[in-house]
């Protein structure tokens, strides 16, 4: 049979991250030839049995499809890629292969190592994209443009508030995957039921030898039925997916015609509308957010795994993990490009504004009132007013003042057309919105942001921050 390409591969297994069949293989080769360098180590089998079985252990030594047709009838590849691995091993070295250790070892140790190379290139590229929205942060930090709440203008915001927004979630989820990467990817041996009893003595440090050999954290004691790691790895991807679903939602949003704020540097077309830019990238994030949730819940119920050794739950993690593996590699490497390439449009953005007619500034309109009529009937006022605009479609200052009760209201306040021109103007209110960017870049580049009402924000240090980044 020819080998066929994956029609979605572009798209859902883009970039350097693989958690494919290859990987997998690849990665149980590298686990069988590092336990036998460290059963060399600990003198449990002769001199040059390690370098035997490494030699030996090459994805081109191995047939797929046998080792797929076996697993049919032991449940998993290992017992045929032991047997195939024998056989390519000199007679005197063979005792190494396999020495003390379970087919759950072998895959569950893949599975660290494999994820292991695909949150490093996740955190390559979730680096980028924060570097990405940290540019857009600086650079738009006085760059007004309506907040929405439930798809409505609220009040004013900046799009360098957006993206400073943006930058935290990413470097938020970047530390959460960086501390499991760093903390929970362990080796696993623990042999038939996790007592390493066919090594006797020997075994600890075996374990240990072989975390050595592959660079991964060596456990308290084998975890065959305590799947808190994969359900940790799991969580860290998922939240990963949320953070780019986030900024994928907002840029499919503002990139509406209608909107048009902003809009990806390489959008894509249409199969019948000539005129149609896409935005590719973000759907394609969204896309692969989307699926991640339902993963996440297949392995967090997988984890209630029975007794020393599961029947079922544990290979109900191996699809599920690898899917989400390839889709955070995935979104990630669609958002790094997407963000380095964000084309914003201030213009729109104030254009956008400046049609509600001052209604996203009813709330500092009313705050005016306060003082004079108390909060809850300045409120009742300025919002009868701002039901006039909206009916009328006249400016939310001509229906303050076209009402005699509030006009009153305004006159006995001081409040002339000069001051409430002010007071409605977009500038005027956008409390700690400098405030919060300065404290974003600063928390991207290192900074001491202690959140005491901000006050190290005055530093030297963060104030070259955020210099630098243009704010």
């Amino acid at each position: 049979m020819t080998e066929r390409a994956n029609l979605f591969g572009a798209l859902f297994d883009r970039g350097p991250a693989a958690s494919d069949g290859e990987a997998w293989l690849q990665a149980m080769l590298d686990t069988e030839a590092a336990l036998a360098r460290a059963l060399e180590r600990a003198s449990v089998v002769p001199a040059g049995s390690g370098a035997a079985v490494s030699t030996a252990a090459s994805v081109e030594n191995v047939s797929n499809e046998a080792l797929a047709a076996a697993a049919a009838a032991t449940g998993n590849p290992v017992p045929e890629l032991v047997r195939m691995l024998t056989e390519r091993v000199p007679v005197d070295a063979r005792v190494a292969v396999h020495r003390g250790a379970t087919s759950q070892d072998i895959i569950d140790t893949a599975a660290m190592l494999i994820a292991r190379d695909v949150t490093g290139a996740v955190l390559a590229n979730l680096a980028a994209a924060a570097d990405s929205a940290a540019r857009l942060a600086g650079q738009h930090a006085r760059t007004v443009m309506a907040g929405r709440t439930l798809l409505q203008q609220a009040v004013p915001v900046t799009f360098g508030l957006v993206a400073a927004g943006w930058l935290t979630a990413l470097d938020e989820a970047s530390a959460g995957l960086a501390r499991v990467r760093a903390t929970r990817l362990a080796v696993q041996f623990g042999g038939a039921a996790g007592t390493l009893a066919g090594l006797g003595d020997a075994g600890p440090t075996v374990a240990k030898l072989l975390a050595e050999e592959l660079g991964l954290a060596v456990p308290v004691m084998p975890w065959h039925t305590n799947r808190l790691r994969i359900v940790e790895l799991a969580a860290a991807l998922a939240g990963t997916c949320a953070a780019l679903g986030k900024i994928a939602r907002d840029v499919t949003l503002l990139a509406q015609t209608e909107v048009a704020e902003v809009r990806e540097g390489a959008s894509g077309g249409s199969s019948t509308m000539p005129h149609k830019q896409n935005p590719v990238a973000s759907i394609v994030i969204l896309g692969c957010a989307k699926r991640a949730p339902g993963l996440l819940a297949t392995l967090a119920a997988a984890a209630e795994q029975e007794l020393q050794r599961a029947a079922g739950a544990w290979h109900a993690e191996w699809e599920p993990l690898s899917d989400l593996l390839r889709l955070t590699g995935s979104a990630t490497s669609w958002a790094a490009e997407m963000l380095a390439g964000l084309q914003v449009d201030p213009a729109q953005m104030r254009a956008n504004l400046d049609a509600a007619g001052g209604l996203p500034l009813a709330e500092n309109a009313a705050a005016m009132l306060a003082p004079a009529l108390g909060r809850l009937a300045a409120h009742d006022l300025v919002s009868r007013a701002a039901a006039h605009a909206t009916s009328n479609n006249v400016p939310l200052a001509d229906a303050l003042f076209a009402d005699p009760e509030t006009a009153a209201a305004l006159g006995s306040a001081r409040i002339g057309r000069a001051e409430l021109a002010d007071a409605l103007t977009p500038e005027s209110y956008l409390g700690a919105t400098a405030e919060f960017i300065r404290r974003a870049l600063a928390a991207h580049a290192g900074a001491d942001t202690t959140e005491s009402h901000g006050s190290d924000l005055g530093s030297p240090h963060a104030l070259a921050v955020v210099s630098h980044a243009g704010v």
